[in-house]
């Protein structure tokens, strides 16, 4: 039974590929019979692939007198192994408090810092060092169990992966059961952690009540059956994850900003979900705090009017534009509406050339006899005999209107860009035309309606945008 399980080890991590490029493995070793299993299996192996063990023990500083017992049978069988032990100890009641979080996720982050300190201890180059966690398929199936009760997609369903990054799970592969016969076998000492046989931890109550219900009353393979469940869904979650990363590419626009056009909200819910949540991820640069419920906003957001807006996590939000949802850094809108303040003003030299950023205003007069106005998008004619005074290029302001009617009538300029469904970030970057707050003529949009060509004009002010980006 020992060479069995030792074998069946030996072989799920070959087929996982998780010692590949491995020369050195760091352990946590919390002294209990799943990491104890883990350290001497490990160990039995090391000769075998060639790496170095090094072992990583936490105090949490919460059970006292038998957390240092743990702590010195730890240390005792690492010095009895010849393999290096570093103890970190943390008051994690303590700092569990100062960050603002249970003790559970407070003692799984000073685990990660721990880990992080050792690893600058290592002798192997970074990309060589693995960090081995004792999780076992009884761990997958309670994980699987908490994320199920607690809300979660395919990604909670497979969250206990063999292998993941620097993350290593060797005993990924063996039942609880087969972990307690291999420790009887070899005589490994291991200790008991008096909070394990608590409920005062949701995983606890998964672990002691639900999953031996399940087991007893629904089928005794339960766990077995969950764990090649976990593969499926791993592999869904690959594949899904995969075809999002290059489906977002698609929809960036620039850094920190896309855009998802009319053809994107056609696509599959699940499509819509995967490609959402890889942009929120890529653009907040963080996984966490990001639910189901962010990502319903946003597709939400496509059946709403042009302008509504969404807030999110890590300086996040999303828009409703005229070619769909954006979604950007708030910092950009930030930067934008800095820009458009310090825009210079330059006066229109009639006739004329006019620099503007990288492209240039042509302005010319001549007279005119009745012949037909082609309409052109960068080029437009207006009555120069209706133009009293000196006309500026700028981008918009306060107070800005333009005439809709020959008759007068007239409205404020960002109404005429929503009807134009001029996009919310281009408004305040087009330039524009202008006679003080009178807008002529929105560069590649439409112009005024007061200073259209009729059959009294006499003299025509022709004005043309050349090169660069109006933007």
């Amino acid at each position: 039974m020992y060479k069995d399980t030792l074998q069946k080890v030996k072989r799920f991590m070959t087929e996982t590929g998780m010692l590949q490029n491995c020369s050195e493995i760091i352990l946590g070793v919390s002294g209990g019979p799943d990491s104890m299993t883990m350290l001497h299996i490990l160990n039995e192996l090391r000769d075998e692939f060639g790496y170095r063990l090094r072992v990583v023990h936490v105090n949490h500083g919460i059970r006292g007198k038998e957390a240092l017992r743990d702590q010195q049978m730890v240390e005792k069988i690492c010095s009895e192994w010849k393999i290096p032990c570093a103890v970190y100890n943390y008051d994690v009641p303590a700092l569990a408090l100062s960050w603002k979080m249970g003790t559970e996720e407070a003692g799984r982050k000073v685990r990660r810092i721990a880990f992080e300190k050792e690893k600058e201890n290592a002798v192997a180059i970074p990309e060589q060092v693995r960090v081995a966690l004792a999780h076992n398929q009884n761990d997958m199936a309670e994980t699987m169990l908490h994320h199920l009760a607690r809300g979660t997609g395919i990604r909670g369903l497979c969250s206990l992966k063999p292998l993941n990054g620097e993350i290593i799970r060797p005993l990924l592969c063996l039942e609880r059961s087969e972990i307690v016969n291999y420790v009887e076998e070899n005589s490994i000492q291991t200790v008991l952690d008096s909070s394990n046989m608590e409920d005062d931890y949701t995983r606890n109550r998964i672990r002691r009540h639900i999953l031996p219900l399940i087991e007893q009353e629904v089928n005794p393979r339960a766990v077995t059956h969950m764990a090649e469940a976990s593969e499926i869904f791993e592999q869904a979650e690959a594949y899904f994850t995969k075809l999002a990363g290059e489906m977002a590419a698609g929809y960036r626009k620039a850094k920190d900003r896309y855009v998802l056009d009319h053809e994107f909200f056609k696509k599959e819910t699940i499509i819509q979900t995967y490609v959402i949540r890889e942009i929120l991820e890529v653009t907040g640069g963080h996984q966490s705090d990001l639910t189901s419920g962010h990502i319903k906003q946003i597709r939400d957001l496509y059946g709403m009017q042009t302008g509504r807006k969404a807030d999110l996590p890590y300086e996040l939000e999303a828009s409703r534009v005229y070619e769909g949802v954006q979604i950007r850094k708030k910092n950009m809108i930030a930067e934008s509406d800095s820009e458009t303040e310090e825009l210079k003003i330059q006066n229109l030299v009639v006739p004329g050339e006019t620099k503007w950023k990288q492209g240039c205003f042509t302005a010319k007069i001549y007279s005119y006899n009745g012949e037909k106005i082609l309409e052109k998008k960068y080029t437009k004619w207006f009555d120069c005999d209706k133009i009293n005074c000196e006309l500026t290029v700028r981008t918009r302001r306060s107070g800005d209107y333009m005439a809709v009617s020959q008759s007068g009538g007239h409205k404020k300029l960002t109404r005429c860009m929503i009807d134009d469904k001029i996009p919310g970030e281009l408004r305040g970057k087009l330039p524009l035309v202008v006679d003080g707050n009178e807008v002529l003529w929105i560069v590649g949009g439409r112009i005024n309606e007061r200073y259209k060509i009729t059959s009294e004009t006499g003299r025509v002010l022709e004005i043309t945008y050349q090169g660069g980006n109006v933007q």
